[in-house]
């Protein structure tokens, strides 16, 4: 065997191993710091329509009696985050019975009367800087069923980091704990494993230097 190969072979192929798992940490630092989005405590838990940023626009809709929370019971998005001066409007689908937007704590005074069940906008808002924080919502009808919904208004709002964007979840989201020392027992790992297999192509495998040609005898 040649010694020289020997190095240069393993040498590269160990810088490669190296490269890809500092390559792999390196996502995972960047996906760890995760997006940040409003706190709206345990009052969204289990409801059913989603979280949308809609800051940067001076008008937004939110749907009232959208599919959710075992039918069409829910508005969508659930969760928004719009600037100050934003106008929300709700817009009924038409679907599921009666429904109306009564505001259950927070800053600003959603009310919009009796529950209604005709399509269209049957509600708008426009949340001024005195309605800067977090409002949580619901549909008096559905409220048992889930049918909430809740509106941050400003910068100056509580806020959690939901663990990367994207639609994908992240390893750790799915009950797989990552720890930074298991990056750099792979990386050790496979460095070890490149050097063994390298060892043994080049001490047995077909080479001019070992004489192990495949040519037959």
């Amino acid at each position: 065997m040649n010694r020289r190969d020997f190095l240069r072979t393993a040498g590269g192929a160990s810088v490669a191993a190296t490269a890809a798992t500092g390559t792999a940490a390196a996502q995972e630092g960047e996906g760890g710091g995760g997006n940040v989005q409003p706190d709206f405590g345990s009052w969204l838990d289990g409801v059913d329509g989603g979280y949308q940023d809609m800051r940067g626009s001076g008008e937004v809709t939110v749907e009232v009696g959208a599919s959710g929370n075992g039918g069409n019971l829910a508005f969508a998005p659930a969760g928004i985050w719009i600037d100050p001066g934003t106008t929300v409007k709700f817009e009924w689908t038409g679907e599921g019975g009666g429904h109306n937007v009564i505001a259950d704590s927070g800053p600003a005074s959603l009310d919009s009367g009796a529950a209604v069940s005709e399509a269209g906008v049957n509600y708008e808002y426009t949340f001024e800087e005195g309605d800067a924080g977090i409002t949580n919502y619901y549909c008096d009808p559905h409220l048992a069923l889930g049918m909430k919904g809740a509106v941050a208004v400003g910068g100056e709002v509580p806020t959690v980091e939901t663990g990367g964007g994207g639609g994908e979840k992240e390893l750790e989201e799915l009950g797989v704990p990552i720890q930074a020392h298991w990056v750099g027992s792979a990386t050790i790992l496979g460095i070890i494993v490149t050097i063994i297999y390298t060892f043994y192509i080049l001490k047995y495998g077909e080479s001019p230097n070992t004489g192990n040609t495949g040519g037959g005898e």
